[in-house]
């Protein structure tokens, strides 16, 4: 784990020297933060690689046991106001990871989306800030309907991130999944006939025909009252590792127990678990060991 951090660190830091303008805004005249803003992204990575959903419960135990990693650490309201501010640095950071693993040109990618809980009693949903992007929403997967919002994720077969998106629990997941595309066209046109993998819900004559415009051919199982569909017989195994992807981000990286209240607090909190999944393969990847779907070898 310490490896990891030096190494996600320098990595960080070496991003935000080639290309300044990506730091959170801060006034010019003042007092420079103690914890640098790759101290703060290495930090947050670590708070979702190991298992801790409470920020304070986290700044105690790194106060604890990190401080030759983190000389400096802020108090809770400090830290999380600069998680927040710091979402768009994770997401950077993430990509930059993803792009420099051998995993990443990788021909067949999959889609599919996971609920990402905001709150169960009736009281939460009426107070919460979070009313009006989170919605009512039912999980087959789960066998529940539930307040929330929905992480779509289009990834490699190793579970390296390459595009996500947060929505209300009601979105189109083909919707989504061709706005992603839309909003970075550079991701298909680099890759000539890219294979998709997906559940049931991506269907449509009108939807599959805009993924073959994009040079994406999809991979479903049939839904009822339609032919086999071509690859059947691998979607089965196929499937397996979309599950274990949303395994990792339930089971391992606590998604659902991600704790905020706000949209802000929501994205930094999501996108930190997110940059722990493609943090774990980066170094996986650069060190010679199995590109794992699970964050198995770095367990406390």
């Amino acid at each position: 784990m310490d490896t990891l951090a030096i190494a996600l660190c320098v990595k960080t830091d070496d991003l935000l020297k080639e290309s300044p303008s990506l730091a959170p805004w801060r006034p010019t005249v003042g007092i420079a933060p103690q914890l640098t803003d790759a101290e703060l992204v290495t930090l947050a990575m670590m708070q979702a690689m190991l298992g801790f959903t409470s920020e304070a419960r986290w700044l105690r135990h790194a106060r604890s046991h990190l401080r030759y990693l983190f000389p400096y650490l802020p108090k809770q309201p400090g830290y999380n106001k600069r998680l927040r501010k710091a979402a768009e640095l994770l997401r950077r950071v993430t990509r930059l990871l993803a792009t420099d693993t051998s995993v990443w040109s990788d021909d067949v990618w999959i889609v599919d989306s996971t609920p990402v809980e905001c709150g169960r009693s009736r009281e939460t949903v009426k107070r919460s800030d979070l009313a009006g992007w989170a919605e009512y929403g039912y999980c087959a997967s789960h066998s529940r309907f539930f307040w929330s919002l929905r992480l779509h994720l289009v990834c490699t077969l190793q579970g390296l991130p390459v595009a996500f998106a947060l929505t209300g629990a009601k979105a189109d997941e083909r919707e989504t999944l061709l706005d992603l595309l839309s909003a970075e066209p550079g991701l298909v046109a680099a890759r000539p006939v890219q294979t998709l993998i997906g559940d049931k819900n991506y269907f449509g004559r009108g939807f599959e025909e805009e993924l073959y415009e994009r040079d994406i051919r999809l991979l479903r199982p049939a839904r009822k009252g339609e032919p086999e569909r071509p690859g059947a017989s691998l979607f089965k195994p196929l499937r397996q590792v979309i599950e274990s992807v949303n395994e990792t981000f339930e089971g391992q990286l606590d998604l659902e127990q991600h704790r905020g209240r706000t949209p802000g607090g929501v994205v930094a909190r999501v996108m930190e678990r997110i940059l722990a999944l493609a943090a774990a393969i980066w170094h996986n990847d650069h060190t010679g060991q199995p590109v794992l779907r699970s964050l198995t070898a770095y367990d406390h």
